[in-house]
C-alpha cells in the first residue's frame, strides 16, 4: 500500500481530536505533521493539545504552531461553549512533555511540499490563515501539492455561525478567500456533507471498550460536544462528523458525491464569511468567478460507510 503523506492544519477542538486519531489509525495516511491555528481555542492552547494528543497516543509527529490571529481582523471569540475552555470539553489535562518545533506553521508546510512534490495533502480543519500565508511565502506550492482539502463552507445549507457562514471560513475570510483563489487542486467538504454524519453516544461507547488508549479521552470529550449540540444548536442525538470527514475524503474519496465550480468568499458585511460558488454555466454581471479555477465540493456523502470506517481507524490494530 502507497501511504499518502498528510499534514493536517488544525484548532483541536474536539472534533480535531477525532480527526487526528482517525488519521493515525488509517493505514493508507502517512501523517508529516500537525500545524496549529487559532479556531477552537488560541493557537498556543491548540499547540498544547496537539502535542497531548500525539503523547496521548504515543506518536512523535512534529507539532508546528502557526497562525494566532485572522489576516485582518480582529479574532472572534473562542466557542468555549462548544469545546470547553481549554477545547477537550473542559477535562483539564496534564500539560504534555513535549514541545512544539522551533519553526513556523506556514514554512513548514512549504518546506514539506517542497520535499516531496506531488505527494503531500494538506488538510485543513481549522480557520486558512496558515495556508494562506504558505502560499504568499512560496507561490509555486499550488502545482506541487498533491491537494488541498478543507472543512469548512457550505454551498447549499446555511451557515453555523450566520445564516450563510460556516466557522471555520468566517474566523478569517480573507484567508479563506485567498485559499479559494489560488490555482491547486483543492475540495471543499463543507456543511453540505458534515452535518449528515452523525455520531452518536453509543459510537464512542464502542471505540473506548476496544480502545483504552484514546478511546475514553474521546468518550469523554464528545460527551460534552454532543451536549452541545443537544441544548444549544440541532437537538440531535450525537455530534457531528465534521472534521473526520475531510481526512475520510483523502483515503475514502468514492464516499463523497461532487460538484465542480468556481469559489469566492465574501468578507464584508452581513455575508462575511460565505462560500459563494458557480455552479451553472451562465455569464453574471460581476466576474470573479471566471478569474478563478474550478474546485472540487463535496455535496452528497454515504454517511454510514464513513462512520464505520471511523471506526475502523478507532479499533485497529495499530491501537493495540
Amino acid at each position: 500500500m502507497v501511504r499518502q503523506k498528510v499534514i493536517i492544519d488544525t484548532d483541536p477542538g474536539i472534533d480535531d481530536a477525532m480527526a487526528i486519531f482517525a488519521a493515525m489509525g488509517e493505514p493508507g495516511i502517512e501523517l508529516l505533521g500537525l500545524t496549529t491555528t487559532f479556531g477552537n481555542v488560541s493557537v498556543d492552547q491548540a499547540t498544547r493539545n496537539a502535542l497531548t494528543l500525539l503523547e496521548m497516543a504515543g506518536r512523535t509527529i512534529p507539532v508546528v504552531r502557526g497562525a494566532e490571529r485572522p489576516l485582518y481582523r480582529t479574532a472572534m471569540p473562542y466557542p468555549d461553549f462548544v469545546h470547553g475552555a481549554d477545547g477537550f470539553g473542559n477535562l483539564n489535562l496534564p500539560a504534555p512533555q513535549g514541545r512544539a518545533v522551533g519553526q513556523d506553521a506556514a514554512a513548514f508546510m512549504v518546506e514539506q511540499v517542497l520535499q516531496h512534490p506531488g505527494e503531500v495533502s494538506l488538510v485543513a480543519v481549522g480557520p486558512l490563515g496558515n495556508l494562506a500565508r504558505a502560499l504568499a511565502l512560496e507561490p509555486s506550492i499550488a502545482t506541487r501539492v498533491r491537494q488541498v482539502v478543507i472543512m469548512g463552507g457550505t454551498i447549499v445549507e446555511g451557515g453555523n455561525v450566520t445564516p450563510v457562514a460556516e466557522a471555520n471560513i468566517y474566523a478569517d475570510p480573507e484567508a479563506a478567500d485567498r485559499v479559494m483563489a489560488a490555482d491547486w487542486p483543492l475540495t471543499l467538504v463543507g456543511l453540505d456533507v458534515t452535518q449528515q454524519v452523525l455520531l452518536s453516544r453509543a459510537l464512542f461507547a464502542d471505540i473506548a471498550a476496544h480502545n483504552p488508549r484514546v478511546g475514553p479521552f474521546l468518550q469523554q470529550a464528545a460527551e460534552f460536544y454532543i451536549r452541545f449540540y443537544e441544548t444549544e444548536r440541532d437537538a440531535v442525538d450525537g455530534c457531528f462528523g465534521h472534521d473526520i470527514s475531510a481526512v475520510a475524503c483523502v483515503v475514502r474519496p468514492e464516499l463523497f458525491g461532487r460538484e465542480q465550480g468556481s469559489i469566492c468568499v465574501a468578507t464584508e458585511g452581513v455575508a462575511a464569511g460565505q462560500t459563494i460558488m458557480k455552479r451553472k454555466a451562465r455569464t453574471y454581471v460581476l466576474d470573479d468567478w471566471e478569474r478563478r479555477s474550478p474546485k472540487q465540493v463535496c455535496l452528497q456523502v454515504d454517511a454510514p460507510a464513513l462512520i464505520r470506517w471511523f471506526r475502523e481507524c478507532l479499533t485497529g490494530g495499530c491501537w493495540q
